[in-house]
Order: C-alpha cells, then sequence, then structure tokens
C-alpha cells in the first residue's frame, strides 16, 4: 500500500523505516528541514516538502498518518489536510491523545466524509526491529482497508481493532497508566534493596528476575538493561520524572467513573513530587512539628 507520514520524529521515522522495508510507498514530511530527505537517502522513502506534496504524490483514496505531538499541532495539522483530503480518504492519528479530543476529531472528518482511525501506538524506539503494539478504534471498515498497514508495523498478534472512535486511544490512555504503577513499583523495590543490609548486585537481580519470575516484564528487562548502561548508583541521573499526559488523564478518567486506582494515582503524584528541589509541603509538616513538639529543623 502507500500512505503519507507526517512527523518523522523519534517514533514517526522509525514507523516509516518499517513501512518502506515492508514493501509500502511511504511519501514523508516534517517540519523540520531535512529529515524526509534523510529518510528518502537511508530508505527509500518519497520526500515532500509541504502538505501539498503529500497529497499530491498520493493516489485516491489516501491514507494519512499523523504522528506529531499531541494537543494543538496535531489539531492545526489535521485542519489543514481536511482543507486539502477528499471524500473517501483516510487519516489515522497514531500519537498519544487524549481519547476526547480523537472522538471530536472523528466526527470532524466524518462531515467531510474522511474516516478518522485513532491508534494507540506503543513500541518507543524498539519498535522498528521488534514492532509495535496498534489499538485502534474508528470505523472498522477504515480500519480494514488499512489493515495490510498495520500486519506490517505490528509483531504477530500486535494489533487490534478495538472499539469506536476514540477507543484506540483511550485503550492506550490505559495502557500509559499502567506503566506509571508498574515503573514505581519497580523503583520502590530498587531502593529497598539498595537500602538493604547486604551487597546486591541490583542489575543481576533485575536480569535474574526476567527468567521465570512472577514479577518479569519488559520494563524489567529495560531496568537492567539501565543499571548495566548507567551503573547501580545512577550517581549520574536527577531523579526528575516527567509524564506525558496519558497517566494524569487515565486518573481523571478514574474519578469521572468512580472508579478506585490508587496505584496509578499515587504513581503519578510522585512523578509529580520528582520535580521538586524542595518540597513546600514538607517544610510545613516540618514547621508545624517543631510548633507541636519541639521537635528540631534542619536549617540550610
Amino acid at each position: 500500500m502507500e500512505l503519507g507520514m507526517i512527523g518523522l520524529g523519534r517514533m514517526g521515522a522509525n514507523m516509516a523505516t518499517r513501512l518502506l522495508r515492508g514493501g509500502h510507498r511511504v511519501v514523508t514530511f516534517d517540519v523540520a528541514p531535512g529529515k524526509a530527505q534523510e529518510l528518502a537517502q537511508a530508505e527509500g522513502a518519497v520526500a515532500a516538502s509541504s502538505l501539498d506534496a503529500v497529497i499530491a504524490q498520493l493516489a485516491p483514496p489516501r491514507i494519512v498518518w499523523l504522528m506529531l505531538p499531541a494537543g494543538k499541532i496535531t489539531e492545526d495539522v489535521l485542519d489543514d489536510l481536511l482543507a486539502r483530503l477528499a471524500p473517501g480518504d483516510t487519516v489515522i492519528e497514531g500519537g498519544n491523545s487524549n481519547f476526547k479530543d480523537s472522538k471530536r476529531r472523528a466526527e470532524k472528518c466524518a462531515a467531510r466524509q474522511i474516516a478518522f482511525l485513532d491508534c494507540g501506538t506503543s513500541g518507543g524506539v524498539w519498535g522498528l526491529d521488534l514492532g509495535y503494539c496498534l489499538m485502534i478504534g474508528g470505523a472498522k471498515r477504515a480500519f480494514d482497508f488499512c489493515a495490510p498497514i498495520f500486519e506490517t508495523l505490528a509483531p504477530a498478534q500486535g494489533f487490534a481493532y478495538v472499539g469506536a472512535s476514540g477507543a484506540g486511544h483511550f485503550a492506550k490512555m490505559v495502557h500509559n497508566g499502567i506503566e506509571y504503577a508498574m515503573m514505581q513499583a519497580y523503583g520502590e523495590s530498587f531502593e529497598i534493596m539498595q537500602a538493604a543490609p547486604f551487597t546486591l548486585d541490583l542489575r543481576q537481580i533485575a536480569a535474574l528476575w526476567n527468567h521465570g519470575a512472577v514479577a518479569r516484564s519488559w520494563l524489567l528487562e529495560l531496568t537492567a538493561r539501565a543499571f548495566a548502561q548507567e551503573g547501580t548508583a545512577l550517581e549520574e541521573i536527577r531523579g526528575y520524572v516527567e509524564d506525558s499526559g496519558e497517566g494524569r488523564w487515565t486518573v481523571q478518567q478514574a474519578l469521572e467513573t468512580n472508579v478506585p486506582a490508587p496505584a496509578i494515582t499515587m504513581a503519578l503524584m510522585t512523578r509529580f513530587a520528582s520535580r521538586q528541589r524542595e518540597s513546600f509541603s514538607a517544610q510545613t509538616t516540618a514547621a508545624i512539628r517543631n510548633q507541636f513538639g519541639g521537635h528540631p529543623l534542619k536549617r540550610e
């Protein structure tokens, strides 16, 4: 098949490469000068210099995949595309967008008789070689039409139609909420072992647990890799943990639907705490303890 790939960041460029190696024709565009040309020279992509050039290079009915940061940039590019696409074309949105935005965007596309698929995409920088797990929502007819693309991007049994518009990004949102809780559990566990009354090789244990242990996972494999690369003391790394939105949205959804989600919620709160050089709440607590119990204060 042929498609346009808009956005050639860490994910988009690798996805385009996997598609090209799978025999698809991919027309690429990115606002950063040179990225499309690099992919054309290295992998045989068709480099486009504008959205108009992407559309001109694709035969109807067109398929255009957006692999852009969630939010305004995705919204703006979609609006620009809708002014250029024709009835019968399909837009696939593979970024980490809020599922509510995806439902609204699907309605916007449907008003122009353009199909919209929201594709939750997991696999990170390893997806080029291992494949991407794809959770796809939208019109089933559009999903079936685009299935050869998904088959190339995903490993065996690694993609599925999960429901109506928004369902793909909803599933990806919850998937990332699980990541938050799992990573927090691993982080806490290895800190307990670091403080143990033994000299434990944390890299060795992380690697060991991936052979038959109940706690084994790909995240644990990456933990062992991180310890091997950075050293088990992680002395060069500050414990600053950002969040890209999906964890927040998962907690918000839990609140809206009255579902208790303490593990994911606390993992999100701990990420917030990691970004503080000094916690004002902790300072306040220390000051209160000093007032009622005369507990000494530690001062700068």
